[in-house]
């Protein structure tokens, strides 16, 4: 008897009428990725019933084993998905399928460009598996009921994925979820035995249910009257792929699994897949996705691994087992030394969770330390999509950070191109016999670094320097202190010392010449009162009369702005002016007389140094008119 109560058409709320319709015009170029993910959804409710049968035995009804089975009508064009994993309330229902229940839509959504290429990719990142249903078909009807609830309360869902969709409550006998695809015409080629037979063993062999198709009889000479009752068979090796060795496993199968684990659409760039015995017993499979997430820089969204308790699900995004700066990480973990009733508090606090975080974090390293060296060019496509994220690193965990800082790469004067491409283990490398620091100069672009009159006397010397303008890198360079034993020197901050690269007779000359200018020195501060907090002659200029330097104890400018830009009030803090004594410009401030002149030549060079940094001008009208009132002058 079929009840049917409740029946209503609801509309999509806008973002999933926007995905649906992409799916509609068909973005995957390849199709049958619509088995995979309704199969891999089809997973993840069997996943769920065991796990909430832990607990509470009586789900399973009257059958425990769990399972998904396809059906097919080739006349018809209609393929059946079943499972009999948790199934779904009314409220699941139009929440799961009637809206998109993510953080980050509107931004996912913003980012779609009109190019379907590049807008499949994105779907493919954002994970909406169901609605690839809709790739081959003209109607979609789900028919489905939570586990533990009274037959009565089946849940009819149907769609044919434009504005709207019909809901109604009917009978069902058996908990779980049956999705109806009725076909285009075009596509009815799927609805085929050996089509959807080779594409269960081609994406869903490593899932660990079975999945079952009708076992097909080529007996010709069978007779009507001798008809055997249906038999299904699995068509899947119905095994977890992390519990088989690593021996038997193709490439092939663990691209495939990540897929499955990560709802993504393009392949990993690496992964590792260890099984820990001893002390702790588990079992780690981590993938290096190729593609940054849309929402990766939100670092409260969801994240991390699938939990297993002895080859039983226990939650999806299990955060705990790597640390924040190594999010993008996907994958699996199975543990024998977790309770099976573990929570995401208790997870929190299990001394054994804290150890195979370690280990898992170190795993992780280990598989980007081995991707940087033997394979380059994917490193290189990595460190462009997370190298930002991973440089949260050495602030984060204190115990890898030389770890970490062997894995970042950066723009650097040894060549010409913007791009990071420098290790620092091939920094040390090429340093000079007496160098014992590693430089580097932090700017809001690197053309900008580059050109920065700071780098003039390592130029000079063939001293290297790093050019960096993420605008992490100040934050992460007040945590990286040194590597291989060598310090960090920001060669914009504090007095510049070059240590033994200076002989004795150039200090002593540097002695003299400060000497020689300190009235200059003291008539410029005099001048610039309000403006700096010292001014100085410098040896580090060799074209540029002067520039601008951070003092050893304050704030650089670009962590200032990045402050000041997420509304925090920062300290009047001022640079120190240095002077070129060996410029011209230098020279003939030396001997103006002319007050007025003066500091216009004074202020002038001020604000030409704050440019050079990138720093903006208080009031450039001002600049503008005392320049061109030099201009005029230097024309009469």
């Amino acid at each position: 008897m079929t009840t049917e109560t409740k029946k209503e058409t609801r509309g999509f709320e806008t973002e999933a009428k926007q995905l649906l319709h992409l799916m509609i015009h068909s973005l995957y170029s390849n199709k049958e990725v619509f088995l995979r993910e309704l199969i891999s959804n089809a997973s993840d409710a069997a996943d769920k019933l065991r796990f909430e049968a832990l607990s509470k035995p009586e789900l399973f009804e009257s059958d425990s084993e769990v399972k998904v089975q396809i059906e097919f009508d080739s006349d018809a064009g209609t393929i059946t998905i079943s499972d009999n994993g948790i199934g779904m309330s009314r409220e699941e229902v139009i929440s799961n399928l009637g809206t998109i229940a993510k953080s980050g839509t509107a931004q996912f959504l913003s980012n779609l460009s009109g190019d379907q290429k590049k807008d499949s990719q994105l779907i493919g990142q954002f994970g909406v598996g169901f609605y690839s249903a809709f790739i081959v078909a003209s109607t979609v009807e789900v028919v489905t009921r939570r586990a533990g609830s009274p037959s009565s309360e089946g849940v009819r869902w149907v769609s044919s994925g434009e504005a709207d969709y019909s809901i109604e409550q009917v009978e069902k006998e058996d908990r779980g979820t049956s999705i109806i695809l009725t076909l285009r015409p075009e596509e009815k080629e799927f609805a085929q035995y050996y089509r959807l037979s080779n594409i269960v063993k081609k994406y869903a062999d490593h899932i660990s249910i079975p999945v079952m198709m009708l076992k097909q009889s080529f007996d010709q000479d069978e007779s009507k009257e001798e008809k055997k009752a249906p038999e299904f068979e699995a068509v899947n090796a119905a095994k977890a792929l992390w519990t088989r060795p690593r021996n038997e496993l193709k490439d092939e199968e663990y691209v495939e699994f990540y897929k499955h684990v990560s709802h993504d659409f393009e392949e990993p760039l690496s992964w590792s897949h260890n099984k820990v015995e001893g002390k702790l017993e588990y079992t780690g499979l981590l993938y290096v996705p190729s593609r940054a997430p849309f929402d990766l820089w939100n670092r409260d969204g969801a994240r991390g691994l699938k939990l297993y308790v002895q080859r039983v699900f226990i939650m999806d995004e299990a955060e705990q087992f790597l640390p924040l700066y190594l999010r993008f990480i996907k994958g699996v973990v199975d543990s024998n030394d977790i309770s099976l009733n573990v929570s995401r508090e208790i997870l929190q606090k299990d001394p054994v969770v804290n150890s195979m975080r370690s280990a898992l974090t170190k795993k992780a390293l280990d598989m980007l330390a081995k991707l940087k060296k033997d394979e380059p060019e994917k490193y290189a496509k990595f460190w462009k999509e997370f190298g930002q994220v991973l440089k949260e690193g050495p602030g984060e965990d204190q115990g890898n950070k030389e770890k970490i800082a062997g894995l970042m790469l950066f723009a650097s004067t040894h060549n010409s191109t913007p791009n990071q491409d420098q290790g620092l283990t091939d920094y040390v490398a090429r340093m000079k016999p007496e160098q014992d620091k590693i430089y580097y100069v932090v700017a809001e672009t690197v053309n900008t670094a580059r050109n920065s009159p700071h780098l003039e006397i390592f130029k000079k010397k063939g001293i290297e320097v790093l050019l960096l303008s993420d605008r992490i890198d100040e934050w992460l360079m007040s945590h990286l202190q040194e590597f291989d034993g060598k310090k960090f020197q920001d060669i914009a901050r504090g007095s510049l010392d070059l240590g033994k690269m200076e002989d004795t007779a150039e200090k002593e000359e540097q002695e003299k010449t400060e000497k020689k200018f300190e009235a200059l020195t003291t008539r410029i501060k005099t001048q610039l009162e309000s403006d700096v907090k010292e001014v100085r002659i410098t040896h580090r200029l060799t074209d540029s009369p002067a520039c601008l330097v951070v003092d050893d104890e304050d704030m650089g400018e670009q962590m200032r702005r990045i402050m000041e830009a997420a509304g925090q009030a920062m300290p009047e803090t001022k640079p120190i002016f240095e002077l070129n004594p060996d410029h011209p410009l230098i020279v003939k401030l030396d001997q103006e007389q002319d007050e007025e002149r003066f500091g216009d030549l004074v202020s002038i060079l001020f604000d030409q140094a704050s440019l050079a940094e990138g720093r903006q001008l208080e009031d450039p009208g001002q600049f503008t008119r005392r320049l061109n009132k030099l201009l005029l002058e230097m024309c009469d």
